[in-house]
């Protein structure tokens, strides 16, 4: 949703916040800077945490910003994270409404219209109970038709507010009398025709709450329940999509249940996770949720966020539909295949429709009629019981490959509000450790579990973890828990499992882990949990300064706006890099990157050869990635790409004065029968340093080859690039706010020609945001005056962070000392003749040299990159002494006028 973010404020802040106004200092003056307009509270009537409920979110510490037009929400939400005020800042989505409608003339009269109420034995349901006037569902989505004859008696009216133009329950809402239009805020939840499919809520509503013994149309599931309408898509020019914002509406005024029958496979919001909590815990609502409609395995939201009841859709046989997405996230299905239900045209009209989002309402139904027959049962364990009574489908033909991705099974409503000895233990916490959001090949792990009881006490109860992936192999995974009393908690925090992610894995894997919880009498149920292996990146985290390095040639992040990536972060800052990565250029046109273009979307010239990765046994530096990428020909491009191979390794060492800085190299290969004549390479680095990234400045110390960028007002942290190898110097310093005549205008994306002006400029525009700062980026590059067909050419940088300019400046005089003894450039063929063994080594070393190559000098370095023996040549041959070293690998350079040679040697013990 374009300008619009929303943030949620650090808990020690409360009390310097109102419902339309922030007095801390920091967050005051990002959002001044920022030009945020109409700050308010979120939801200043919400329940507040409490310790009494485990797990309830704080939902009145969430404020809503508008920004100026065109502005970034991404790139503002990082301007506030680095004022180190909120929790997370983020954009605001919009879900989509899930709706697959087969043809309207469909015969609603047939007797078997509804064959789904049998499918789901709900007049088995209706024998034990008709549910209850007081249960309310909450059904968000695009409105209702107030007067249809089998919703005008379902509808509930909140009497304390009537029709009069005054706010009498004082809850907010003027005239909420019979629901609420969230989307345009007034009190007219009636469809639109010009809201995107607008009977959709008619039809959800209809499959839940349809009037039964009415002698007219339909029988919802809920029999006797009420629903209250909330709009969530708009019809007016200031409306928006507001369906979380309904969800905390709903759980406020009373709503014990609420449908979700819209959403996508968009990326996690933890501002829709906390909403929610809040409403599943702090107000104890069960949320229920279409899982959706894509034929495929995937994580969509809402259906798949904590304490959501995610229904996927059957065909009438009780087999996956055709369109259904299926997960180990679905909770329960539920028919989804032409769906009789409420049609709203007219007054009187139904119609058979298809998709999880009338799968979902069947459920829906089914809670409230669960509430009414247990009307003590927590949100949580309503969830456990429509999951625990479930039939389990998963043997028939159709569901083949789907067990676990189907939920516990197909609905069955009379079991729902019949067994009264369900069991279910939960999983209602995962703990990693190490802490991380990927894992690498050939890390260990441990996993740590708490586990709740929701319905009747258990005895001999016992969770076994097992990975159904061949890239994870569980290396302890039993828990023996013995009794849990209803709702008792627990965990295994004494002897947590313990997991191996094998050492070759592909990349961006999902490992998925199975809990198989097992108990006396023959219960069982399992639940799931997804590690994700081997991402396409590496962290450079040795040291002070941790970088991510991508595959494909981006720093910070695998792409702009991916999230697959951890930044570069200083002494645990905030990310203080938006996006960067490696440009390489030879005419305006012929550019070669990953960085955002015109468009404001990533270029993808580069592809990657081989994966990123860590070395296992790094020689020159304590941590040491390699990786190799390249574009594509230009005559396979009309001539829009260089034509390189690039082989990257990266360098960080962690000890002293070598900790703020991690050393970047690209080897670059001309791939054409043409010379390239320039050749330009550098790095793109958009900064968002803290603490505010809207008020930074960019400079060029030219003498040590340096760009740099830092908040002048309040200067906490510097980050920079110094050019250590590689060409001729240039640096371009971008104003991100610069006006539209400007030679680098961002606002608007960034064009080949203008990447092209900042690789070539020479320092001509070396510095900028002085004196009040702006939001920056910085081009540090070199250039070289040729490279000829099948040549190389090493550009190496140093990425550097510090607290001061001084520190920075001496890191990046350390960064070029170190690059110059332990990363020399390459040294030519002729050196191969040298050698040393034997090799491995318990101490004396024998280095035979040919003398022709005079005035040689012999240093030998550790692990460190330190210098531990130094030896001029003055023979064929030399002996080296390491028998004082201890153990490990050693760096044997060879140093002539010719070059550097470096060869590693094991010493043993």
């Amino acid at each position: 949703m374009p300008g619009t973010l929303v943030f949620k404020l650090k808990p020690e802040f409360r009390t310097q916040a109102s419902a339309d106004q922030i007095t801390v200092p920091a967050l005051a003056a990002a959002l001044q800077r920022l030009g945020a307009t109409r700050l308010r509270q979120k939801f200043p009537r919400a329940r507040p945490a409490s310790t009494e409920l485990p797990g309830s979110v704080e939902l009145r510490l969430v404020y809503q910003i508008e920004l100026a037009p065109g502005s970034s929400p991404e790139k503002a939400g990082r301007a506030l994270l680095l004022t180190g005020t909120v929790e997370y800042a983020e954009p605001l989505y919009y879900r989509a409404p899930l709706y697959q409608p087969n043809d309207p003339l469909a015969d609603s009269t047939n007797a078997a219209g509804q064959f789904y109420l049998k499918n789901i034995r709900a007049y088995g349901a209706w024998d034990v109970t008709k549910g209850d006037t007081s249960i309310i569902i909450g059904i968000t989505d695009t409105g209702t038709r107030y007067g249809h004859e089998d919703l005008i008696n379902q509808l509930k009216k909140n009497y304390a507010d009537p029709i009069d133009g005054v706010d009498n329950d004082n809850d907010g809402y003027t005239d909420n009398f019979r629901g609420w239009d969230v989307a345009d805020n007034d009190n007219d939840a009636s469809t639109n025709p010009a809201v995107f499919q607008p009977i959709h809520g008619i039809l959800v509503s209809g499959c839940a709450v349809g009037q039964a013994d009415n002698g007219k149309g339909i029988a919802g599931v809920g029999f006797r329940c009420k629903y209250l309408p909330l709009k969530i898509y708009p019809n007016t020019a200031t409306g928006r999509f507001a369906g979380f914002e309904a969800i905390v509406y709903a759980a406020d005024h009373g709503c014990q249940v609420i449908n979700l029958s819209w959403g996508d496979a968009g990326r996690y919001s933890q501002f829709e996770q906390d909403v929610i909590t809040y409403a599943a815990v702090n107000r104890n609502a069960v949320v229920v949720a279409a899982a959706g409609n894509t034929n495929a395995e995937l994580d969509f939201y809402p259906a798949s966020y904590d304490h959501v009841v995610s229904v996927a859709a059957l065909a009438p046989n009780d087999t996956k539909a055709g369109f259904a997405t299926y997960s180990t996230h679905v909770s329960v299905s539920a028919p989804g295949e032409s769906i009789l239900t409420v049609w709203g045209d007219t007054n009187s009209d139904y119609v058979a429709v298809t998709g999880s989002s009338f799968a979902a309402p069947l459920v829906a139904g089914a809670a409230a009629l669960v509430r009414s027959r247990f009307p003590l049962f927590t949100a949580d364990q309503v969830a456990a019981q429509l999951r625990q009574s479930a039939d389990n489908i998963d043997a028939l033909p159709g569901n083949a490959g789907l067990a676990g991705k189907l939920g516990s099974g197909r609905l069955n409503v009379s079991r729902a509000v019949r067994l009264t000895d369900r069991r279910e233990a939960r999983i209602i916490a995962s703990t990693l450790s190490p802490g991380r959001t990927v894992y690498l090949p050939g890390d260990q792990l441990s996993l740590t579990t708490e586990v709740e009881n929701l319905l009747q006490p258990i005895t001999g109860l016992t969770l076994t973890l097992t990975s159904l992936s061949p890239h994870v192999t569980v290396l302890q995974g039993t828990f023996s828990v013995g009794a849990l009393a209803t709702l008792a908690r627990t965990s295994n925090l004494a002897a947590p499992f313990r997991l191996a992610v094998a050492a070759a894995v592909p990349i961006n894997t999902h490992a998925t882990l199975r809990y198989r919880f097992t108990a006396d009498n023959g219960y069982q149920t399992d639940q799931f949990l997804t590690l994700t292996l081997n991402p396409d990146y590496v962290v450079l985290d040795a040291n002070d300064l941790h970088l991510t390095l991508t595959s494909r040639g981006n720093l910070g992040s695998d792409g702009l706006n991916s999230g697959r990536g951890e930044s570069v972060t200083y002494k645990g800052s905030p990310g203080l890099l938006y996006e960067g990565g490696l440009m390489v250029a030879t005419t305006p046109a012929r550019v070669s990157d990953r960085v955002r273009n015109e468009r404001y979307v990533a270029d993808n010239d580069f592809y990657a050869l081989s994966q990123v990765a860590l070395r296992r046994q790094p020689l020159r530096a304590p941590q040491e990635a390699a990786g190799l990428f390249q574009d594509s020909l230009p005559t396979l491009t009309k001539g829009r790409t260089v034509g390189v191979r690039v082989r990257q390794r990266a360098y960080a060492w962690s000890d002293a004065p070598h900790r703020d800085y991690v050393v970047v190299e690209y080897q670059l290969r001309n791939l054409t029968a043409d010379t390239l004549k320039p050749l330009y390479a550098g790095l793109f680095m958009d900064w968002d340093i803290s603490p505010d990234a809207n008020r930074n400045a960019a400079a060029w110390d030219s003498v040590r080859a340096l760009g740099y960028a830092y908040t002048p007002a309040a200067p906490t942290v510097y980050a920079g690039v110094k050019l250590l190898a590689g060409g001729t110097p240039s640096c371009y310093s971008i104003n991100n706010n610069a006006p539209n005549s400007a030679p680098v205008y961002l606002g608007n994306g960034f064009s080949a020609a203008e990447k092209f002006l900042t690789l070539s400029s020479k320092a001509r525009q070396s510095a900028t945001g002085l004196p009040n700062g702006t939001d920056v980026s910085q081009v540090v590059g070199a250039a070289r005056l040729r490279l000829a067909p099948g040549d190389s050419v090493t550009v190496a940088f140093a990425v550097l962070g510090a607290a001061t300019l001084p520190a920075l400046q001496a890191a990046a005089d350390a960064a070029q000392i170190r690059y110059n003894t332990v990363l020399p450039a390459r040294p030519a063929a002729r050196f191969t003749s040298w050698q040393l063994y034997p090799n491995p080594t318990t101490g004396r070393l024998r280095v035979e040299v040919p003398l022709e190559f005079g005035g040689q000098e012999i240093r030998v370095l550790n692990m460190l990159g330190q210098v531990v023996l130094t030896q001029r040549q003055t023979t064929p041959v030399i002996i080296l002494d390491l028998s004082s070293q201890p153990a490990g690998i050693y760096l044997v350079q060879l140093w002539s006028a010719a070059g550097v040679q470096a060869r590693p040697v094991l010493v043993q013990r």
